[in-house]
């Protein structure tokens, strides 16, 4: 493709708005162009990678036997009314009325949708079955950023797997792992699997594939001496507080006038911050709950929804306080609570005689202790993991933590959807049960966003060779037409083999060299004056800044060899 023939609008500055590397590389390299707040045009050398991606994920499907349908990205209301996920969306939810007055939304998932379609395998005969689309998802983000990383319509690969038991949907569950880690390794980029929480999608085993990359707005914790990884989220650790050896003491009140914080209260007290205990009221579906964690320690909210099987946990607000006499906003404590189940961390097994809430305005609790002073519900892991703290899964690491971008992200559904739309199967002995699913789900913008984050520098866009939109940027210097005849036919030459952007533009070589840069191409293949003394293209290396001089016969083979190791 020749520049001139071209449309890619280069900037020389950084859109106003744009905040993290792959919005502003994006904008200025000609991929996208904002069209709407969280809405993007794909503009077409930004087209080229992502046409790239989806075949990298569309070959890896095809290869583990999934089969390719599209579903409509409108969907009617009364699908998600079903599994209550009409309103547990919530404001995300992008919602419409057509003239009849139906309700409908914009699909930012399909598993209702799909599993109404799999009701046509009637039979265990016709299972295990996997069927995916890669289509264009909305959510209504309440401040979308960060360009095509976080936008309101972004492009997903999202497949869904049916079963009859829980053994064939793992056989399935693992060779999708192993596509994911495929695709990502194909399109050049350093990663990590690592273990999730299901979220508003649901099942009890997830995992998340994790594109590595100093701007990434997720943490994932891992240990540096064996493959144990997790997302902040969900990752735990062989941290224990340590047993008091003293005997209980009796509770005493004290008054705490207006002090509610952990750091008020333990100034206050001149207890150390380990010593109390934060009584944390949630709501939980129907159900509300108290969660009981150290001081010092901070509530992990995905770790409680998992416990309470709840997709999404939140804090009482103080209207719900208000209707609650009994909850005292700052000052809940275990003691006395009646009608709230308690879901406790398991550090608080080693405490003795902590601090409490005393249920009442301005007063606290001490000498508190568990089952002489009151009962724990359950108990479950409920703080975040941090740094520093011993590995899980091997006694010889201490944990260490980086930071990613979720692109991809696998779930075990079981019967959850299934069940509740009443997609079943008839058994060998004519017996009808719910499709045991799988659900896995492949960001394809945000993996092209994902990659400029993790490879570039000050000048721009460092493509991976298998994203990259063209092969190399054929650059000519000078205004003598003998140079543009022998560029004009080396690009003849290479066209064969490699998909090359010439720049043809009658424009500055400072121009062209800074535009060269911010796209990002592999390789730059430079014709000068020069080239009519020595027969040799200078070439240049994007990622690496590797300058040599080669033949036209040499170019091509060095060009494939090269980019092996790219």
């Amino acid at each position: 493709m020749r520049i001139s023939d071209s449309f890619i609008p280069t900037l020389r500055d950084d859109p106003a708005e744009a905040e993290i590397v792959s919005h502003k590389l994006m904008a200025r390299a000609g991929l996208v162009r904002k069209s709407a707040s969280g809405f993007y045009t794909w503009l077409p050398l930004g087209l080229r990678v992502l046409r790239k991606v989806e075949n990298i994920v569309r070959e890896e499907m095809d290869r583990v036997g999934c089969l390719e349908l599209l579903m409509p990205i409108l969907q009617p209301q009364e699908l998600w009314e079903a599994t209550g996920r009409w309103e547990a969306y919530g404001d995300e939810m992008m919602r419409l009325t057509d003239r009849h007055g139906r309700e409908f939304c914009l699909g930012p998932t399909h598993e209702e949708m799909i599993t109404t379609v799999a009701k046509e395998l009637r039979s265990y005969k016709d299972l295990p079955k996997c069927l995916y689309q890669i289509q264009a998802k909305f959510r209504d983000e309440i401040r979308p950023r960060f360009g095509v990383m976080r936008s309101r319509e972004f492009v997903m690969k999202d497949a869904y797997s049916f079963h009859t038991d829980e053994a064939s949907l793992q056989e399935t569950y693992d060779r999708m792992s192993e596509a994911y880690s495929r695709i990502v390794e194909r399109c050049g980029l350093t990663y990590r699997s690592v273990k999730a929480a299901g979220g508003l999608i649901g099942g009890a085993v997830s995992e998340e594939f994790m594109v590595l990359a100093e701007t990434g707005e997720d943490v994932v914790i891992y240990c540096p001496v064996c493959n144990y990884a997790a997302n902040l989220e969900t990752a735990t650790s062989k941290w224990h507080t340590a047993v008091v050896d003293e005997p209980h003491r009796p509770i005493e009140k004290k008054a705490t006038p207006g002090k509610k914080s952990i750091e008020e209260v333990s100034e206050f007290l001149g207890v150390e911050p380990g010593r109390l205990v934060k009584t944390l009221v949630f709501r939980s579906g129907d159900e509300v709950v108290a969660a009981l964690v150290p001081g010092d320690q901070e509530l992990n909210p995905a770790k409680l929804a998992a416990i309470t099987g709840a997709g999404e946990v939140r804090l009482f607000n103080e209207e719900e306080f208000a209707s609650r006499p009994d909850l005292v906003s700052g000052f809940v404590g275990p003691v006395g609570l009646d009608g709230l189940k308690l879901v406790a961390d398991h550090s608080l097994k080693g405490m003795r005689n902590f601090v409490t809430g005393a249920n009442e305005a301005d007063y606290h609790l001490l000498n508190v202790n568990v089952d002489s002073d009151f009962a724990v519900d359950v108990w479950a892991d409920l703080v975040f993991a941090e740094v520093g703290e011993g590995c899980p899964q091997c006694d010889a690491g201490g944990l260490e933590q980086m930071r990613g971008i979720e692109v991809g992200h696998i779930f075990q559904l079981g019967t959850k959807y299934s069940g509740l739309l009443e997609a079943e199967y008839v058994d060998e002995n004519g017996e009808s049960h719910p499709f045991v699913m799988g659900c896995y789900g492949v960001g394809v913008s945000r993996i092209v966003a994902s990659a400029i984050e993790q490879k570039f520098d000050e000048s721009g866009i460092i493509w991976p060779p298998a994203l990259a939109p063209y092969d190399a940027q054929l650059i000519t210097l000078g205004k003598d037409e003998s140079v543009k005849k022998e560029a004009d036919d080396l690009y003849l030459s290479l066209g064969g083999d490699f998909d090359i952007l010439y720049d043809d533009r009658a424009v500055r070589a400072g121009v062209k060299f800074s535009d060269a840069d911010l796209i990002g191409l592999p390789f730059q293949l430079i014709i000068g004056k020069r080239f009519t003394e020595t027969r040799k293209v200078e070439v240049k290396v994007r990622a690496t800044g590797e300058r040599t001089e080669l033949t036209v016969d040499e170019l091509p083979g060095w060009m494939r060899e090269t980019r092996k190791r790219l």
